[in-house]
């Protein structure tokens, strides 16, 4: 190799290696965007004449309070919907009941997080590799948006232009993904980037029951972050009812008493508690059709 070929060799090594430099300082000057785990909303919908049934059932089982409802437009289209806050020590819900038909793709996002700045998350999302499938639009008391990560899951983000100040939990809900084999690692890069967050435990064998297939086994995944915990199972997709439709796991102190009381309050139990994960679950399904884990965590 003469003089010439050793100075564009080094030069190659050098650029590469400044490249990589960037893209290393780029993945993780991402800013911090989320604010604390109470802040994660879940969604839910439910028509209009189903909303006091959710709501006495719901505060009724896991204690807690609700905002008083009001008739808003939450979309960037016109629409309008009842909207409170349910508020409880384990789990925070946006109730929706909408007096009109639902604009695409609203219904589709799971749950909502409030960020410190929508600009910044919107572009901390996009470098982390979400698609923003509905643009930034303005609601009555801020700023909203739907982004879908990698295997389809979609979630908003909203920021308020008043501060809200929420209580922390008592036990932090979990956040329950199902995605498939070909879109985990993808996944996991990209929301793990975006929110800063880390794998708590990665069990490529656990029990299929929790998903339904007690033959089976299954991939399951803890994260957290800032924005709170998730649960997500990899999984081959033939799923049975209700599993996979419930997008939020509810920690209690006792099972048992919880699921008697929502019974009495008009809930029905989908699946009659199982132990796995070091968890006594059961799935539950509230007045108006939302579908929830509720579990409690052995301690030993």
């Amino acid at each position: 190799m003469n003089s010439l070929q050793r100075i564009v060799a080094v030069g190659a090594l050098l650029l590469s290696w400044l490249g990589g430099a960037a893209v290393a300082q780029s993945a993780v000057s991402l800013p911090v965007v989320a604010v604390a785990p109470q802040y994660d909303t879940t969604h839910v919908y439910v028509k209009p004449k189903d909303v006091d049934a959710f709501v006495k059932s719901f505060l009724g089982t896991f204690g807690g309070t609700s905002t008083k409802q009001a008739v808003v437009t939450v979309t960037p289209t016109p629409s309008k919907t009842t909207s409170q806050l349910l508020q409880t020590p384990v789990g925070t819900v946006s109730l929706f009941g909408f007096l009109t038909p639902i604009p695409a793709p609203f219904g589709t996002e799971r749950n909502g997080y409030l960020v410190t700045s929508m600009d910044a998350a919107i572009s901390a999302a996009r470098s982390a590799g979400a698609d923003v499938i509905v643009t930034t639009f303005p609601d009555p008391i801020g700023l909203d948006a739907i982004v879908q990560w990698p295997g389809g899951v979609n979630m908003q983000l909203y920021w308020h232009r008043t501060a809200p100040h929420y209580s922390s939990f008592v036990h932090v809900p979990e956040n329950r993904v199902y995605v498939s084999p070909d879109s985990v690692e993808s996944f996991l890069k990209s929301f793990l980037q975006f929110s800063q967050g880390k794998i708590v435990s990665d069990e490529a064998q656990a029990p299929g029951v929790e998903v339904g297939q007690p033959a089976n086994s299954v991939r399951r995944i803890h994260l957290e972050s800032t924005f709170g915990k998730m649960l997500v199972y990899v999984t081959n997709g033939r799923l049975s009812y209700p599993y996979g439709l419930e997008n939020t796991g509810y920690e209690v102190d006792g099972l048992d008493a919880t699921l008697a009381k929502a019974k009495t309050l008009g809930a029905s139990i989908l699946v009659a508690p199982y132990s796995s994960d070091h968890r006594q679950s059961a799935f539950v399904l509230f007045p108006g059709g939302y579908i929830a884990e509720i579990h409690e965590t052995s301690h030993e």
